[in-house]
């Protein structure tokens, strides 16, 4: 079985930045799913953030339509949820965590397209049944791919939804220190996160601003110390590590003040890393997306990448182009148009699945 998995479309953004709305890189996918037997959607496939639901997903169908006529008959789709796209499956959560004594989630549970409205249509438009898997799923018996969101529970970089998080978990309980974790424990502190996200976008009228990752890409760039950052970046870069401790010392840590490219990159491989040893991970392999940032790549120090002695990481990349991040540079891990490719036998590839990302359209950001 050919398995291609792809994570982070964030279709049905308001700002421009979900590349597969383009007709260039979508050809180019579709040109390759012709030979895919299944496509893994590794989450936030859609973008909820941004307003209601229904204009995501009005804007997302002609997409998901162009991938269900491309994709063999019989192909497999399996999708899994993210942080942006949780309302996908945090109504059938809901109704697991309403039962007298649920089933565990473990590193997969299965359901159909009937765990949201939205997945129904999700699967209409693709034109074929989809099946949902979460917090996770084996793609082999030595592959595991998650989307990676409970990598904010561990993440040292201060990101809003790291901060929330450390917030909730003083209230829900912080994560068990003996070295082993449920999903349920990283669920009890974001679900409720998520679910008051998902409120305020869908209360947001047409042109709203909520945007979290626009405002998180746009402190990363204000806060560069390339010597070229704005008077009010290189303020608040001054006044960062007061921010950081004051945040350490109220608990809603641990975070750091460094916020260089190579470090985003480590903090989100370490925290992922601590995901796989709480949860037991036992796999070989483990595929993961959420923080756009594809590898590793050949110029990367491929130890990095490793959990101790036995996990090789691997992030599926993304399809935005961030305009405040670097995405014109060939090695960059950011550039979109990534996914991991996997075969019946062998370890799994990082593939690059389109190099042209069309034309931005012609207004600001």
């Amino acid at each position: 079985m050919r398995t291609l998995v792809i994570s982070d479309l964030h279709l049905g953004s308001r700002r421009p930045v979900d590349i597969l709305r383009r007709p260039e890189p979508l050809d180019a996918l579709c040109s390759g799913l012709r030979e895919i037997d299944r496509l893994v959607l590794l989450g936030d496939v859609l973008e909820l953030r941004h307003g209601p639901l229904r204009e995501a997903l009005s804007a997302a169908r002609p997409v998901f339509e162009a991938m269900g006529a491309a994709l063999p008959r019989g192909a497999e789709v399996v999708i899994t949820a993210g942080n942006h796209d949780y309302a996908l499956v945090s109504s059938w959560l809901a109704r697991r965590g309403a039962e007298t004594e649920p089933e565990p989630l473990g590193l997969e549970t299965r359901t159909d397209a009937s765990a949201s409205p939205a997945m129904e249509a999700v699967a209409r438009w693709l034109g074929r049944q989809v099946s949902v898997a979460y917090p996770g799923i084996w793609l082999r018996e030595d592959v595991w791919a998650t989307h990676g969101h409970y990598a904010d529970r561990l993440i040292t970089i201060p990101t809003f939804e790291r901060i929330a998080a450390g917030g909730m978990a003083r209230v829900v309980g912080r994560l068990p220190e003996d070295g082993r974790a449920v999903a349920e424990d990283f669920e009890a502190a974001l679900a409720p996160m998520y679910a008051w996200l998902d409120q305020i976008a869908n209360g947001r009228a047409a042109g709203g601003r909520w945007v979290t990752g626009a405002a998180t890409a746009k402190a990363w760039s204000l806060l560069s110390a390339d010597g070229r950052a704005p008077l009010r970046g290189k303020a608040l870069a001054a006044l960062l590590p007061l921010g950081i401790a004051g945040l350490n010392l109220a608990g809603l840590g641990p975070v750091r003040a460094k916020l260089d490219s190579d470090e985003l990159r480590r903090a989100g491989i370490a925290a992922m890393g601590g995901v796989v040893d709480l949860l037991g991970v036992t796999a070989p392999h483990v595929i993961f997306g959420h923080t756009h940032c594809a590898g590793p790549m050949a110029w990367m120090d491929p130890g990095e990448w490793r959990v101790g002695t036995d996990t090789q990481l691997m992030n599926a990349g993304c399809w935005t182009e961030e305009p405040r991040i670097n995405t014109t540079d060939p090695r960059s891990p950011y550039r979109p148009g990534c996914g991991v490719l996997l075969e019946d036998e062998g370890p799994p590839r990082l593939v690059r699945v389109t190099e042209d990302f069309g034309a931005r359209p012609d207004h600001s950001f």
